[in-house]
């Protein structure tokens, strides 16, 4: 597959134990002394937290523009173990606290890299040590994140309602950070599709009404990183929404605009599928296996697990049209490409 790390990730058994250091040093960090102890404006090791700040922002940029999102891999977890050592051995309580910060941006980043490789219990584990150190940092904003984050592996594998408990825990969060960025408009997009998915219309359209207020805000409103929200990608989750609704017309009208801008190949390959979708809800045969082609091309190109599982969802809506000799083909076609094996990091 594209992006393989067979050759060059690190040892799977090293990965865990860096996940279990990493939440033990988390859980543990009430346990270095009483904070009352630490100066709260004593000298911070500027220079070198800023170094560690600045490498993570490189990577979510890395990943942004990566093909193969698995590329990351290698520096994402290198990068973990020097948070996670600089953790065991800070004291100081703004120290301990900016680097609680950049260790949950890193799990939010690892837990990305999982899900896109379509290994959700790891990227759960990721998203869930992103949580505790967002909240032993006290960064509302990076909790709801990461409380959306796990949430949204849910919503791929379409247990809708397991995800409603923690977006409400996300959405309170978030209502009470920092009211310039863009966490509580995100948290609503992700509600919106989790509200189409459960067959509420009225909801969904009311949750997509709150996340489009997010145009509302400024530049600064998304970092780029751990939060990366700006409305760009609303026709596409507002195309998701009504086509999980089995509402055809609209959904195509949303799909095609996010088509007609600058996305990546992995959005760009969700969108195509959705579209697949729109066509198997018109019996468009032609439209359904010219989408879904297109897709599992770009399946091929990025290696994404994100592109594949949608692709498997449509061909569970393609089994009840074997009858049709192409559509009988399109499905064979998925699951050939879709059984070729995943390199796992």
């Amino acid at each position: 597959m594209p992006g393989s790390l067979a050759e060059t990730d690190l040892p799977r058994r090293g990965l865990l134990r860096l996940l279990s250091l990493a939440g033990t040093v988390i859980a543990g960090a009430e346990l270095v002394g009483d904070r009352s102890e630490f100066p709260a404006g004593g000298p911070l090791d500027v220079g070198s937290v800023s170094e560690l700040a600045n490498f993570n922002q490189q990577l979510w940029r890395i990943f942004a523009m990566a093909t193969a999102k698995q590329a990351v891999y290698p520096l994402v977890t290198q990068q973990l173990a020097q948070l996670v050592d600089r953790l065991k051995r800070t004291h100081r309580a703004a120290t301990r606290q900016a680097l609680c910060e950049l260790t949950c941006d890193l799990f939010q980043l690892a837990g990305e890299v999982f899900f896109d490789n379509d290994q959700y219990t790891s990227a759960a584990h990721c998203y869930t040590l992103a949580a505790q150190a967002a909240r032993e940092a006290g960064a509302r904003d990076m909790w709801a994140c990461a409380l959306t984050r796990h949430a949204f592996i849910s919503v791929y594998e379409q247990q809708f309602a397991d995800t409603v408990p923690m977006l409400a825990s996300a959405a309170e969060l978030a209502a009470k950070g920092d009211s310039a960025l863009s966490t509580r408009h995100w948290v609503s997009a992700v509600q919106a599709e989790v509200a189409a998915g459960l067959g509420d219309l009225s909801a969904c359209e009311r949750a997509l009404e709150r996340a489009e207020q997010v145009r509302g805000l400024g530049s600064e409103s998304q970092t780029g990183g751990w939060l990366r929200f700006d409305g760009s990608r609303l026709p596409e989750q507002r195309g998701t929404c009504y086509t999980l609704l089995g509402k055809p017309d609209l959904a195509e009208r949303s799909l095609q605009a996010a088509l007609s801008t600058s996305v990546s190949l992995r959005r760009r390959g969700s969108v195509l599928v959705d579209l697949a979708n729109v066509g198997v809800m018109r019996r468009d045969v032609e439209q359904t296996v010219s989408y879904a082609t297109a897709a599992m091309d770009l399946t091929e190109q990025s290696g994404s697990g994100v592109i594949a599982r949608k692709l498997a969802g449509l061909n569970q809506e393609l089994s009840s049209h074997r009858h049709d000799a192409h559509l009988l083909r399109l499905s064979e076609d998925i699951s050939a490409r879709l059984s070729v094996e995943r390199s796992p990091l």
